[in-house]
């Protein structure tokens, strides 16, 4: 541990930072904020959201008695100061690594960790039942739900609000870190609503006074509670949101004033049943580069902490999220019935293309999967054709609205399932290995996966001539470093894959990118004396049965491989096609089996799950 770090290794508890002066609490906030910025410019993470919270995950555990009253952290991009309090100071070294703590908050790393937080909009609902829990068990328990960078747009979190304001002796606690942002700048009404509320003078005016008084006076304290309503809609001139959903709203308080987030987290401690604390936070605070650009510091990689220059890693291939942002444009310009939607991540997926040049074009929707599934639907039954672009991971949220909403109608919505397969080191609940099993059984859904940048580029052409449900899925990162940009657009037939190698002994099957590393493999077959047919579905369904015909009929093995999940994937579908057409074909799958994966570099998950390039030239070997 540095030498300028004098208090930060002294806490290893919640415990020992109740031993703290409030001056004390203060230093050590600012040891804490420039430990995080140290680890992460070398140990990559979510910096700007974390950097915001340190003084309110500093004054949580400061007043409450953790782990026994439970905090839930909504969208784990929060918590790493809460986990450094927590007892993982050094582990936060190995964050996100093979084998080190994971980024988000998981129940089975650490007893602080209340509930495990990877999507947004949980907290409240899980919260409430936590609170439930104990109300009825009879024990005496604070329960905080943590809600912030824009998860309160998400309909689950207005569900929770809902169900939890209609129990009013249930103890619990929301407080929204409000930043104003999501990964990008949050948008939508609400927003519009809270930045009214904060820049309210006459309101933060009255505040002030009030809790000057009510810190002091805890009788006072309940006595303005009952007429709080009716104080803060006269100074609004309206009704105030939460308290129309029966929460005692409180607030707002600045989120980076250490002794009035005490004083006031300290005053609501003892007030029963549903509350609200709205608390003003800053994504980036304390570190310049991360406050001047919060979207790109919301996860930036490795950088100079000193400096704040990016240290970016090198390489001629495109990101498959920028061919996606870069084609998107291209077609918008060809066809004025082309548009974009996505769910709060315009520059996760690159859709901010389209946005700087087509503002009017393009849909931010604030973090709502179904919604955005729902509202596309919408659009394209007025005869515009939307590309829906949401992490794989994230569309699971949307699938009712994909049956119910778009295959059921045949609308034509193109969703592109950004972060397909093994994201690497967001982990378990980020890895998109659900979609080709979870979607495969829905009627009338074209379902595509390109191996390469070009391929992504044509299938989106592709869809947007089919006039019918498209998804097309492909992975994080960067491609094979084929040529693209300003190549001619090509029709690719819908159901037909290609042969990419002949060969007598064997055949690869693949799916998607998974070709690549294949190819690689048949490549070292062939020197070994192997030699292998390799052949590329493209299209997951409708499944190409003439090249699966020819493969039954040509090869008694075969090797399917699939950046997915085994069970109900497309290696089960190819076996299925061989036996209900009387093949007789040994397969053998490679993908991804039936246990979570947890978190590392690609790389290092595929090699874990059996389908990199070793695994396949060693199933290669042993089938031949």
């Amino acid at each position: 541990m540095s030498e300028e770090y004098k208090l930060l290794h002294r806490i290893n508890s919640p415990g020992d930072l109740k031993t703290l002066s409030a001056e004390e609490l203060r230093a050590y906030c600012d040891e804490l904020r420039r430990y995080i910025i140290d680890e992460c410019s070398v140990h990559p993470g979510h910096l700007a959201s974390s950097l915001g919270a340190v003084e309110l995950a500093a004054a949580l555990h400061y007043v409450f008695d953790t782990p026994d009253d439970k905090i839930v952290w909504d969208v784990g991009h929060q918590t790493y100061a809460h986990k450094i309090i927590t007892g993982r100071r050094e582990a936060f070294r190995t964050k996100r690594h093979l084998g080190g703590i994971s980024g988000f908050p998981k129940m089975s790393e650490s007893p602080y960790d209340a509930f495990g937080g990877g999507h947004a909009s949980v907290s409240i609902s899980a919260a409430f039942g936590m609170a439930k829990a104990a109300e009825l068990r009879g024990e005496k328990r604070q329960v905080v739900a943590v809600i912030g960078d824009g998860s309160m747009t998400g309909g689950l979190a207005f569900e929770g609000l809902n169900n939890a304001g209609a129990s009013k002796q249930t103890n619990l606690l929301v407080i929204l870190n409000d930043n104003h942002m999501a990964i990008d700048q949050a948008t939508g009404a609400l927003k519009n609503y809270l930045l009214k509320i904060s820049t309210s003078v006459h309101y933060n005016r009255f505040k002030q006074r009030l809790w000057g008084i009510l810190s002091h006076t805890p009788r006072l304290l309940r006595l303005c509670q009952k007429a709080g309503n009716a104080v803060k809609q006269g100074l609004l001139n309206k009704s105030n949101l939460f308290e129309s959903l029966n929460f005692r709203y409180f607030g707002p308080v600045d989120g980076h004033n250490l002794k009035e987030l005490v004083r006031t987290l300290r005053a609501l401690h003892d007030i029963e049943g549903p509350k609200l604390l709205h608390v003003m936070t800053v994504k980036g605070k304390g570190y310049l580069p991360a406050e001047s650009d919060q979207s790109v510091w919301h996860a930036p990689g490795c950088f100079n902490p000193d400096t704040g220059e990016r240290i970016r890693s090198k390489g001629s291939a495109a990101r498959y999220q920028d061919v996606f942002g870069e084609t998107l444009l291209e077609l918008a310009r060809q066809d004025a019935r082309v548009v974009g939607v996505t769910p709060a991540m315009p520059s996760g997926c690159s859709m901010n293309i389209l946005l700087r040049e087509m503002p009017d074009r393009c849909f931010d929707v604030g973090i709502a999967e179904g919604h955005a599934v729902t509202f596309s639907a919408g659009l394209a039954a007025a005869g515009m054709v939307p590309f829906c672009n949401i992490y794989s991971t994230f569309m699971q949220r949307a699938y009712d609205n994909v049956i119910h909403d778009v295959a059921i109608q045949d609308l034509p919505v193109v969703l592109c399932l950004d972060r397909g397969g093994l994201v690497g080191e967001d982990g378990v609940t980020h890895h998109g290995v659900f979609d080709m099993a979870a979607f495969g059984a829905v009627p009338g859904l074209t379902i595509a996966a390109p191996r390469n940048e070009r391929e992504l580029r044509n299938l989106m052409y592709t869809a947007l001539q089919a006039g019918h449900p498209f998804m097309i899925r492909y992975p994080r990162g960067c491609g094979e470093g084929v040529a693209w940009r300003g190549e001619p657009f090509e029709m690719l037939p819908v159901g037909r894959g290609e042969r990419l190698r002949d060969g007598g002994t064997l055949a690869l099957v693949t799916i998607g990118t998974t070709a690549g590393a294949a190819a690689r493999a048949a490549e070292r077959a062939a020197a070994a004396g192997v030699e292998v047919a390799h052949y590329d579905l493209r299209y997951v369904k409708p499944l190409d049965e003439s090249l699966l015909e020819e493969v039954g009929r040509r090869f008694r093995k075969v090797i399917t491989v699939e950046d997915g999940c085994i069970r109900g994937g497309v290696g089960e579908a190819v076996a299925a096609y061989f036996n209900t057409h009387g093949c007789d074909t040994q397969v053998r799958m490679l993908g991804i089996g039936d246990a979570w994966v947890e978190h590392g570099t690609p790389l290092q998950l595929q090699a874990l799950c059996g389908f990199d390039e070793e695994a396949i030239f060693r199933a290669i070997l042993e089938m031949r």
